[in-house]
Order: C-alpha cells, then structure tokens, then sequence
C-alpha cells in the first residue's frame, strides 16, 4: 500500500477511557491521536473504553482532519478480539495493533475486522516492538493492509536488556531495520515516545535525531510534547522557498532538453525534485 502525503509530525496516544481527554484532543495540534486501549486503559476499564472511543468517533467531524488510530489489545489477552470486533465500524482512520511478529498476525486480525464489518480499505498500523517483530519487518511492512509502523521502543528495550541512552545506541538497528523494510514497501513510519516530560532539550535531541533517521513523525505522550515534534518533523519556511525554486528551475530545464540544472551552484537532478515536491505537498497538507 502506497503512503499518500499525509502529515504525522505528531501522533499523541490518548486513554481510551477517559473521555475528557478524548474531548480535548479535538483542539490539540497534533497530526494524529492513538485512542488506545491497551497500555493506557485499566484491566478493568478497558470493555467499558471501547464504548467510550465509539461515542468519541461518532462526532468524527469534531476532530476535523486529525487522523484517529484506535489501538487494540493483543489478540493474546482476554480483550484482543472483542476489541477488534468493536472496533471494526467505528469510523476510525486505522487500527494499531500492538506486538506484531508476523505477516500471519496481521491477516488474523484483518480477517476479524472484515468478517465484523469494517470497511475494506480500513488500514492497519503495527507496532514494531519485539526482537521477532524486528526481524520479520519487511514481511509485515509488504501485508497490503498495513499503512504504517509505530516503533514501540519502550518494550523493545525491555526485551532487548538494553539502556535507555540519549544517542539511543542500542536501538539504532531496529530503528534502521523497520525504516527499510517501510521504505521498501512504501509505508509510513513513526518514531517511538520519549518519556522524560521534564527534559525538553533531550524531547527536542530525539525528535532531531528522528527526522535525521527518516522518520515520518513522532509518538508522544503528553500534549506540551506536540510542538517540538511538529517543529522537527515539518518543513521549514526556508525548506519550503528552496523547494520551490528547484521545482520551478528544473521544469524550465526540461523545457529546454535539459536533464540537469545548476541551482546557486547546486547540481539538482530528478531525484532532488522528487523530494522537493514530496516536501511542497506534505507542507501543502499541514497547512491544511
């Protein structure tokens, strides 16, 4: 499935419980809330937060063009497939299940969704979060169902017994094995969270470092994150100007017979102009 250009700078989970929360999210700037049912929600609250999040979705104009992901329990627990049931025909934009490992579970859950009713296009987010999900990335990111990764770096550093490190050193491999397997099957891909709300700068050094990797966004935790992931992950006005002006300049080129412009001493060539007009388009979307 091709990833059309869609801004997720920002992808804020919300509890599924909590329906003031949910409320507050139709104001908040992010690109993409994950109304969750797995981490965020109670054992006992979590049957209760799937008729919260429908009621949520059933004034989806309210959210305006925030993308909506519900994430889901594991198909291992006691929620899982009521969760994919109740879910199904919601109005969500995706779903988000937790823990993948393989292609297989990913058509499990698929064949679930459809035989509850949900629509056929309805796509489905993973998260990338276990070493056996690690490596069985390209056969998840090839499902035709599957849009988008969420890397899940908290687990995957519990499983790996690795440190957590302001470098992220130890995730590094995962990170560029899921940025492959998306890139190759031309799907989105979102960075893990950053848990020290208190630690701006280092919110900020992630971000950085996210964009620098390739990623299309960042998870967050808490809504004073937002504005540091939209800022690392758009477009900057300048981006944005120099974009424009290769564009223009190489279509005068071509005009000509040219294959190739120089640009303020810049060589630009096709591949340069591809980006230049995926970064106009993505900040086209933003700005809508």
């Amino acid at each position: 499935m091709s990833a059309h250009v869609r801004p997720r700078r920002s992808i804020l989970y919300m509890p599924g419980s909590n329906a003031r929360a949910l409320e507050k999210g139709r104001a908040l700037p992010a690109d993409g809330l994950i109304l969750d049912l797995e981490d965020a929600v109670a054992p006992d609250a979590k049957t209760g937060a799937r008729n919260v999040i429908a009621a949520a979705l059933a004034d989806r104009a309210a959210y305006g063009k925030r993308e909506l992901i519900v994430r889901t329990n594991g198909l291992d627990t006691a929620w899982g497939e009521g969760d994919l049931v109740a879910m199904a025909h919601v109005g969500a934009d995706a779903i988000l299940l937790p823990k993948v490992e393989s292609a297989a579970q990913v058509q499990e859950a698929v064949d679930m969704l459809d035989g509850a009713g949900a629509p056929g296009h309805l796509p489905v987010w993973c998260m990338m979060e276990t070493p056996r999900g690690i490596l069985h990335a390209e056969e998840i990111a090839d499902h035709p169902r599957v849009e988008c990764f969420v890397m899940g770096t908290s687990d995957l550093t519990k499983d790996l017994q690795a440190l957590h490190t302001p470098m992220r050193l130890p995730m590094l491999p995962s990170l560029a094995i899921c940025l492959l397997a998306a890139r190759a099957a031309r799907i989105a891909i979102v960075d893990g969270v950053y848990l020290d709300l208190n630690d701006a700068e280092g919110l900020e050094a992630s971000c950085k470092q996210g964009r620098e990797l390739g990623f299309d966004g960042k998870t967050l935790i808490h809504p004073k994150q937002i504005d540091a992931a939209n800022a690392a992950f758009g477009p900057s006005p300048d981006a944005v100007a120099w974009a424009h002006k290769i564009i223009a300049a190489f279509e005068a080129a071509q005009a000509e017979g040219k294959g190739v412009v120089v640009v303020d001493g810049k060589l630009i060539e096709n591949l340069h102009v591809a980006e230049a007009k995926r970064l106009v388009a993505l900040a086209d979307a933003i700005a809508a």
